[in-house]
C-alpha cells in the first residue's frame, strides 16, 4: 500500500507536461506582442484598442505586455521545475552548467515564497497598465481601487509567507535563499 501511495506522485507528471504546453502558448503570445511592437514602431500601424493613446503610451503598454508574458513564463518555469523536483522526482542535474541556482535549495516553502514574489511582479505590471489605461478613461476608479486592494493583498500574503518560512527555520544560522 505504501508503494502505491508513493508511486501516486507520478500522477502529477501530466500536469507538469500540460504546463510545458502552456509555456509554448506563452512563447507564441510573446512573439505576437513583439510583432505588434515592431509593426507599430517601424510601420506606424495602430494597435486595435489603443487608438486613443499616444506613441509613448502605446509603446509602453506593448512593452509591459511583453514583460508580463515573460514574468508569467518565468512563473511557469519555477512551478514546472521546482514542483517536479520537490514533489515528483529529483532531476539529477548536479554539475549541469545550465542548472538554475535556486534549484539547489528548493523546497515547498522556498517555492511558495518565490511564486508569491512572482505574482506580485505580475500584479504590479497589471496595475501599472491599468493606471496608464486610465489616462484615456478606459478604466473606472472602482476598477483601479479593487486592483490596488488585490495587489496589496498579494504583497501582504507574500510577506506572511516569508515570515512563516523564517519562523519555521527556528533559531540559529539562516539558510540563504
Amino acid at each position: 500500500m505504501s508503494s502505491l501511495i508513493f508511486f501516486s506522485r507520478w500522477l502529477q507528471l501530466p500536469l507538469y507536461l500540460g504546463l510545458i504546453v502552456a509555456q509554448v502558448v506563452y512563447v507564441w503570445q510573446f512573439l505576437k506582442e513583439l510583432w505588434h511592437l515592431i509593426d507599430f514602431s517601424l510601420f506606424g500601424h495602430e494597435i486595435h484598442g489603443m487608438e486613443g493613446f499616444g506613441t509613448e503610451a502605446t509603446t509602453m503598454l506593448i512593452v509591459l505586455g511583453l514583460v508580463d508574458v515573460v514574468m508569467i513564463s518565468n512563473l511557469l518555469i519555477m512551478v514546472i521545475i521546482g514542483g517536479y523536483e520537490t514533489f515528483v522526482s529529483r532531476m539529477r542535474l548536479d554539475g549541469h552548467p545550465d542548472q538554475p541556482e535556486w534549484l539547489n535549495h528548493v523546497n515547498a516553502n522556498v517555492l511558495k515564497t518565490k511564486l508569491a514574489m512572482s505574482i506580485i511582479g505580475i500584479s504590479s505590471i497589471h496595475l501599472l497598465r491599468t493606471f496608464i489605461e486610465s489616462s484615456v478613461g478606459d478604466v473606472s476608479a472602482e476598477t483601479m481601487m479593487w486592483q490596488t486592494i488585490i495587489h496589496v493583498a498579494f504583497v501582504a500574503s507574500a510577506l506572511a509567507l516569508a515570515l512563516i518560512d523564517r519562523m519555521s527555520q527556528g533559531p540559529g544560522p539562516r539558510n540563504p535563499h
